[in-house]
């Protein structure tokens, strides 16, 4: 039987807020799981990215490099001094005053 009156109805709603409060503490306790969840998560990504962006800064440097060398090069190119080594080695020519050496076998 149900107790009637007033000490009922008080146990009633002392039963209905302690387990409103459970609900509430269950509620906010799930909520702080996947937050933390997430959190990780994100903490793993700015990890990654982080790796990633470092990759990528190193590989600006090396083209930057790579950029400088070709420039290099390409004023090289136009040197009397290149066009001298380049007919040497690839046609054999050799200037006026130069005496070919080769070895015996």
């Amino acid at each position: 039987m149900r107790p009637y009156g007033r000490a009922g109805r008080v146990r009633r709603e002392k039963w209905a807020n302690r387990m409103a409060i459970l609900g509430i503490t269950l509620v906010v306790f799930c909520l702080a799981i996947a937050i933390n969840t997430k959190g990780a998560d994100l903490r793993r990504s700015d990890r990654e990215y982080a790796a990633k962006e470092e990759d990528l800064l190193q590989q600006v440097e090396a083209e930057e490099e790579r950029a400088r060398e070709l420039e290099e090069y390409k004023i090289y190119v136009t040197t009397k001094q290149y066009a001298e080594e380049a007919a040497k080695e690839k046609l054999g020519l050799v200037n006026p005053d130069e005496i070919l050496l080769k070895p015996s076998e």
